[in-house]
């Protein structure tokens, strides 16, 4: 049931606009505007509300219709004297309702990758996302990265006390970096408290995917609403160590015919999320092994299991969401939420003993291993992944016909190839890889690394995301059952 908080008529010249504040939403009806008379939108979308001088304006993100992206909108109207006072008490009203339990004017640290996908990075903040932060009043550090690890560079030397959220407009490849520039802070364990958020302009933009949803990971502007209202979410990260290196991963590693498909077609930066289904298409025809030697320690590897245990994880969380307080967002922030480290967690499993420890022996025509449902807008390759379950989802997939690996690719959006008997899905506390060749390529969050022998161990909840939902918005059910979304 809706409830009428409050009303308010302003408008001079015979014209008025009534705003109504309900427990949910902002509506305002508008006399004489044919275009568009009604507007309503949630107090979630509202960014402020305010009088200046004889002018009242609302700034709020709407949707003309269901489909369409969102788009930022300014109600202006001017207020006659008589009215400043109830004006000014429901401005104050409004913008306490759309910020709920949320910090108002968080101080953001924005890192624009201008290279980022099909290089549209730099016009798309300029044009979409700056208004909208500064419509919010946000506090902006704004730096266009220009070089490889400039990101990770400016990370491991960022005060720790100025800024509420990272924000990383560009791919994933941008999200790795910031994470490795934290594990190399002389404060780590309070850098990985500070949250980040993606705006979506590379070519998978499988972390907002998962944050923001199908419909929204790609909109530019609810994921600049996330930096704004987001709540703070836990993940796990990955150490992989090769020889005597340390690396950090939170996405994915890749071997294979999917690393082939990923790091083989850079070249098709310009085709964005469809460059992934050329190299795909390409691996299939090619049919190529993957010269490696895998072993993993299981947690789990019953699918159906698996599907029950991701639904309860989100009942979870869903019980748990609500409203972030400002002392959530602050300690988030600050770090106080955990005691200053001066190192990242140790390893668990350097020593590959033998409890738990199995080898997988079929042929493989690629490993992929990670966190998150999305790795792109086609593929949701770990249907059944939760944001800080402690272990890391890994997939070897056997040689199949091609006609099968073809027909998979028509649900891999809604992550269908998890049920072919050819994919072998594991729940995992760690793995590791001996590659019989020299020869192939290693993708760790999208990026080139060596093809070298390596291990992955998981750190539960080590790193902090924004989320409007405080889990990942992917659907995934057992067959027959129908979606249990939202």
């Amino acid at each position: 049931m809706t409830v009428v908080k409050r009303e308010l008529i302003v408008g001079s010249d015979g014209k008025f606009s009534t705003f109504i504040l309900t427990d949910s939403s902002l509506v305002v009806k508008r006399v004489g505007d044919n275009e568009w008379p009604v507007i309503e939108t949630s107090l979630r979308h509202v960014l402020w509300a305010g009088l200046d001088g004889d002018t009242f304006e609302v700034s709020a993100l709407m949707r003309r219709n269901k489909k369409a992206a969102l788009t930022l909108v300014h109600i202006i109207g001017k207020v006659e004297d008589k009215d400043r006072d109830a004006v000014l008490s429901f401005t104050t009203s409004l913008t306490d309702a759309a910020y709920l339990g949320l910090k108002k004017q968080r101080k953001l640290k924005v890192l624009v990758n201008p290279h980022s996908g099909p290089g549209k990075a730099v016009s798309q903040y300029h044009r979409k996302v700056e208004p909208i932060f500064r419509a919010a009043r946000c506090n902006i550090d704004l730096t266009f990265t220009t070089r490889a690890k400039h990101a990770s560079d400016l990370m491991k030397d960022l005060p720790l006390d100025q800024y509420d959220a990272i924000v990383a407009m560009s791919g994933d490849g941008l999200i790795h970096e910031i994470l490795n520039g934290f594990a190399a802070h002389a404060e780590p364990g309070k850098a990985f408290d500070i949250p980040i958020t993606p705006i979506p302009t590379g070519s998978g933009n499988g972390l907002a995917l998962n944050l923001l949803g199908i419909e929204d990971g790609r909109d530019i502007s609810a994921a600049a609403l996330n930096a704004i209202k987001g709540h703070p979410m836990k993940i796990d990260l990955f150490s992989v160590t090769q020889k005597d290196q340390r690396y950090l991963s939170f996405m994915s590693q890749t071997l294979g015919l999917m690393a082939d498909a990923d790091l083989g077609t850079e070249y098709l930066r310009f085709m964005g999320s469809n460059r992934f289904i050329v190299g795909f298409l390409n691996g299939v025809l090619k049919m190529k092994h993957c010269p490696v030697k895998l072993s993993i320690k299981v947690s789990e590897s019953d699918k159906k299991k698996m599907v029950r245990d991701l639904h309860a994880s989100r009942s979870k969380a869903q019980a748990q969401h609500g409203p972030a307080s400002d002392q959530d967002i602050e300690q988030a922030a600050s770090g106080s939420s955990r005691s200053a480290s001066t190192s990242l967690p140790p390893l668990k499993y350097a020593a590959m003993d033998s409890e738990g420890w199995i080898t997988f022996e079929k042929p493989m025509l690629y490993l992929y291993a990670g966190k998150g449902p999305y790795v792109s807008r086609d593929f949701m390759q770990f249907p059944v992944s939760t944001p800080n379950d402690g272990l890391i989802d890994v997939i070897a997939q056997s040689p199949s016909t091609r006609g099968e690996l073809l027909k998979a690719m028509d649900g891999a959006e809604k992550g269908e190839p998890f049920w072919l008997d050819s994919q072998h899905y594991f729940k995992a506390h760690a793995y590791r890889i001996e590659p019989h060749s020299s020869e192939g390529l290693l993708a760790i969050d999208g990026e080139a690394y060596p093809f070298e022998a390596y291990q992955v161990e998981v750190h539960q909840g080590l790193a902090t995301l924004l989320s409007p939902y405080g889990y990942y918005q992917a659907d995934f059910n057992l067959p027959g059952e129908t979606s249990k979304a939202r």
